[in-house]
């Protein structure tokens, strides 16, 4: 939903930029104005200009200018409504809600704010109580002491000690037995006899910061060798790991300054390198890089550079987030990936081998234009044409996520070089058929295909009312010039017969899909690239759902149905959204275990499905291309495994 421009414009009226750029910046006054080192680009004489009369901030060294909303956006990392709650909370005004939010619905977004902000509360408590205790653990210092990290960097990550016992918490929250504590992640409670104890016990703490510096989380680390080594908060209100990056709070001014951000594997990796002149470092928690991650990130910068171990593991985390920094990786944007010789990390590299070695090591890393071909071409044999043609086949889901632009059209001609294919027939292959089988491709599937068997294939009239084109060609990509002939579709290029679908209910599998993820958005994170492709790939309307669920989830993390309701008013998407929500099947039912294995099984038949369309077009077209056959065949292999699958 929109925020009315008349709030927007009395709110700021009402602060003052001078204030919100002076919690960030040591402003001096200077004339009219006030003047501070630009936190947007490195300097060492006063350039950016604050001025109270104009309530505007301009810096004369990079040119960056705007007003509270902008700053909060360009400096702190938020989107236009977080900015816009922000400054409204410090000066005590209401956003607006819109005017189809039902009453029952505003109380629980308020009551959800005023939750998260309790939990963060709760948190610093525990994290300021950890920091004194390290003061008063010798065992503890020393291991900092021994990593090397000085106790200006302890201080500026927050570092702390949570000490030995069941029950340390107890003294510093009287009630211990509050549902707070559990909620947070800071107390675990035992489901057989209801006892409580502390989740962090005898680890030195690492306090986890969202983007405006609030304490949403921790991760703890033995002294010794117990296992597990590190320990993460679980998953909370306020805290998700596949959103949240440790160390980017502390690090967003650095990677300013520095010209880009460096993604590494752990906490220590961070605080070591801010320590050995890197204060740029951020790290994923625990988890794969995700599109979430890279999208935060590139808030900050243009540049990402990804940090891994050279070993097989490495390579294999490289790999995933490839996946997540394709979708953001504008003509614009630089994207690169750093492999470490096998028995280094971060950290022992630049204490081996010095600052100097580890910099030149990170303008040499990868670029995605190359790890994309790399991981395209990996155990496929280019010295024959199955191989080349593998190639081309793991590279097309890979060229396909990234953005139109430059970057996309050169590497289509990269990969047609590769291949021996030119690059205008690499392209119209591409645009006419879906990605081949037995790789991460995605094929393109009719979203109402029943639960059951699919019927024999029929040919169906022109005017069939749930259908797509045939071969199940996402809706986005056809016109209105397109026209029935001779009992089929055909493009305006005039696209080879391939057999039409059935009529399909609307109780079918996209209806399905879209009620478990409007229901449980969090899911969403969870699927892999081939999953996501073949949901924004529906045919309308599902399709265009998918893709808006996705973008929603990319610039504000997983929402409740009643929030997504909300976005959704005066959309095109709404009336699909709100039939799939209210009929007589729209409730999910069963635990999350439950409804994750539901929805597996539902793509993984989806994908089934599409993969039918192809065989059934390939058997159309097997006497005039003799890959068919061979492409046939990998189909079956493709097929046979998703079956197998479904049984066990």
């Amino acid at each position: 939903m929109s925020i009315p421009q008349s709030f927007i414009q009395e709110l700021l009226a009402r602060v003052d930029v001078v204030d919100v750029v002076g919690r960030y910046v040591q402003l001096k006054k200077s004339g009219a104005n006030f003047m501070g080192l630009c936190p947007f680009h490195g300097e060492k004489s006063p350039s950016f200009s604050v001025s109270p009369s104009k309530q505007f901030f301009h810096c004369f060294g990079c040119g960056k200018n705007g007003n509270a909303i902008g700053f909060l956006m360009d400096h702190a990392g938020m989107g236009f409504r977080e900015a816009v709650q922000d400054l409204a909370q410090q000066i005590g005004m209401q956003v607006p809600d819109d005017e189809n939010t039902s009453p029952q619905d505003r109380e629980r977004a308020a009551a959800q704010r005023q939750k998260q902000a309790t939990l963060t509360d709760v948190l610093e408590k525990a994290g300021d109580a950890w920091r004194r205790h390290l003061r008063e653990s010798p065992r503890a210092v020393q291991y900092f002491k021994g990593r090397g990290v000085s106790g200006q960097v302890a201080k500026r990550y927050g570092l702390g000690y949570a000490p030995e016992g069941w029950r340390g918490l107890a003294s510093v929250f009287p009630e211990y037995d509050s549902p707070l504590l559990e909620e947070s992640g800071l107390v675990i409670v035992n489901e057989e006899d209801g006892k409580r104890y502390d989740r962090f016990r005898d680890r030195v703490m690492f306090p986890i910061r969202n983007v405006k510096g609030e304490c949403i989380g921790f991760g703890g680390r033995v002294l010794g060798d117990d296992k597990p080594k590190y320990l993460n908060s679980p998953e909370t209100p306020v805290f998700h790991k596949g959103r949240e990056l440790y160390g980017l709070y502390e690090a967003r001014n650095a990677i300013r300054e520095h010209g880009y951000a460096l993604v590494t594997e752990g906490y220590m990796d961070v605080v070591a390198l801010a320590q050995l002149g890197f204060p740029n470092a951020v790290a994923t928690l625990g988890t794969a890089c995700t599109p979430e991650h890279v999208h935060k990130l590139f808030r900050f910068t243009d540049t990402v550079v990804f940090s891994f171990d050279g070993d097989a593991a490495g390579r294999r985390a490289a790999r995933k987030a490839l996946d997540g920094a394709l979708p953001y990786a504008s003509d614009t944007r630089s994207v690169k990936f750093l492999f470490l010789p096998a028995e280094h990390d971060p950290d022992s590299f630049v204490r081996a081998y010095g600052p100097e070695a580890f910099a030149r090591h990170v303008g040499d890393a990868v670029p995605l234009s190359r790890f994309l071909l790399e991981a395209a071409r990996e155990g496929c044999d280019l010295g024959t044409a199955e191989g080349r043609a593998h190639m081309l086949s793991n590279a097309r889901p890979l060229w396909a996520a990234l953005p139109d632009g430059a970057l996309k059209r050169q590497l289509l001609t990269e990969l047609g070089e590769l291949g021996q294919l030119p690059a205008p027939d690499l392209a119209q292959l591409w645009a006419q058929e879906s990605p081949r089988p037995g790789s991460a491709a995605h094929p393109p599937a009719h979203d109402g295909a029943p639960f059951g068997d699919e019927p024999p294939w029929g040919q169906e009239p022109p005017g069939m009312e749930y259908g797509s084109p045939a071969g199940g060609e996402p809706a986005r990509r056809w016109r209105k010039g397109g026209e029935w002939k001779g009992g089929r579709w055909r493009r305006e290029e005039q696209r080879p017969p391939q057999p039409p679908l059935p009529r399909r209910p609307l109780t079918g599998r996209a209806d399905h899909a879209a009620r478990l993820l409007l229901s449980h958005m969090e899911f969403l994170e969870e699927l892999s690239h081939e999953d996501h492709a073949l949901l924004c790939d529906q045919p309308a309307p599902h399709g265009a759902l998918f893709v808006w669920l996705e973008g929603q989830l990319h610039e504000h993390g997983p929402q409740s149905w009643a929030v997504l309701r909300e976005a959704l008013a005066g959309h095109d998407c709404q009336a699909l959204a709100e039939r799939v929500m209210t009929g007589s099947h729209a409730q999910t039912e069963g635990d999350e275990t439950e409804l994750r294995a539901e929805l597996r099984g539902l793509l993984n038949r989806m994908l089934i499905e599409a993969i039918k369309l192809q065989q059934n077009a390939l058997i159309a077209a097997a006497s005039q291309d003799p890959a068919a056959i061979e492409r046939y065949r990998q189909l079956q292999e493709r097929r046979r495994a998703l079956e197998e699958g479904l049984t066990k």
